[in-house]
C-alpha cells in the first residue's frame, strides 16, 4: 500500500514532502515570522498589526475557495444572527480543499502554538483551533464585542478585497469609545488575547464588494458548537497553565 505521503506526491517520490506538506511548513513558518516581527501597541489595549501572515499562493487559494458568500437578508450587528449560514474550516472542509488542510495544520502545530503563546502571553494548551472563513457583503457591521470567556486568542487575518484598506477592524477603548481603525490590507491581520478590554467590532460602511477574511481562535473545551472545530477531538499542546 503507497504511503499517503506518496498520494500526495504524484511523482510516487515518497522521500519529498508532498504539497499539502510543504504549504502547511510555509505557513508555519512565515506566521511564526510575522508575529515575532510585528509591532505591538497598548493602547487601548494590547494587540498587534501583522504583515504577510501566509505565503500569497495560500492566501490566493483561499480567497478562491468555492465559499458562496451569505445574504444578510437585511440584519446583521453579530455574526450569532447567521450561525446557520458561517462557513469554516472543519473536517469537511479540510477533507476537501487542500489548501484548508495546509492551514488548519499549521495552526494546529505545536510549534504554532508555542510562537503564540511567547509574543502574546496567551495559554492555550488544550484549546482546540477553530478557523472560521468570513464573507461580508454591504450593509454587514458588528457592535462592538470583547471575545471573552471560551476565545483563549484571536487573529482576524484579512484576504481581500485589495485597494479597501478603510475595511478593516474597529478597536474601541471601551463599548462606546472608538478608538482606531486597523489597516484592511490583504495577507495582513491583527491579533489580540482576549480579555474584558479587548473591544472590537465594525461600524457601518459601504462594503462595495465582498470582505473576505479569516477568523482564526483557540477556544477552550467549554465551546460548544465541535462542529466548528478543525479537530473537535484533538485539541493543541501549548504550555500548561499553573
Amino acid at each position: 500500500m503507497r504511503s499517503p505521503l506518496a498520494l500526495l506526491d504524484p511523482s510516487g517520490d515518497t522521500s519529498a514532502p508532498g504539497p499539502v506538506d510543504r504549504d502547511r511548513t510555509a505557513c508555519r513558518d512565515d506566521f511564526a515570522h510575522s508575529l515575532r516581527t510585528a509591532p505591538a501597541y497598548d493602547a487601548p489595549y494590547r494587540h498587534w498589526v501583522l504583515q504577510d501572515v501566509l505565503p500569497s499562493p495560500v492566501a490566493q487559494a483561499l480567497d478562491a475557495l468555492p465559499f458562496e458568500a451569505p445574504s444578510l437578508d437585511g440584519v446583521s450587528g453579530s455574526r450569532e444572527i447567521h450561525n446557520n449560514t458561517r462557513r469554516y474550516i472543519d473536517a469537511a472542509a479540510i477533507a476537501e480543499h487542500a489548501v484548508c488542510r495546509s492551514v488548519a495544520e499549521a495552526f494546529q502545530d505545536p510549534a504554532t502554538v508555542a510562537v503564540v503563546e511567547d509574543v502574546t502571553g496567551a495559554r492555550v494548551d488544550g484549546c482546540c483551533l477553530r478557523i472560521e472563513y468570513a464573507q461580508d457583503c454591504d450593509g454587514f457591521w458588528l457592535k462592538p464585542h470583547t471575545d471573552l470567556g471560551v476565545k483563549k486568542f484571536t487573529l482576524l487575518y484579512y484576504l481581500g478585497p485589495d485597494g479597501q484598506p478603510d475595511l478593516g477592524t474597529d478597536v474601541y477603548a471601551d463599548a462606546d469609545t472608538w478608538s482606531h481603525r486597523a489597516p484592511f490590507i490583504p495577507g495582513g491581520a491583527l491579533v489580540f488575547v482576549p480579555s474584558d478590554r479587548t473591544w472590537h467590532g465594525f461600524e457601518r460602511r459601504p462594503i462595495p464588494v465582498v470582505r473576505k477574511s479569516l477568523i482564526i481562535n483557540y477556544v477552550t473545551e467549554a465551546w460548544m458548537a465541535r462542529e466548528q472545530l478543525a479537530y473537535p477531538d484533538t485539541p493543541v499542546v501549548g504550555r500548561k497553565t499553573p
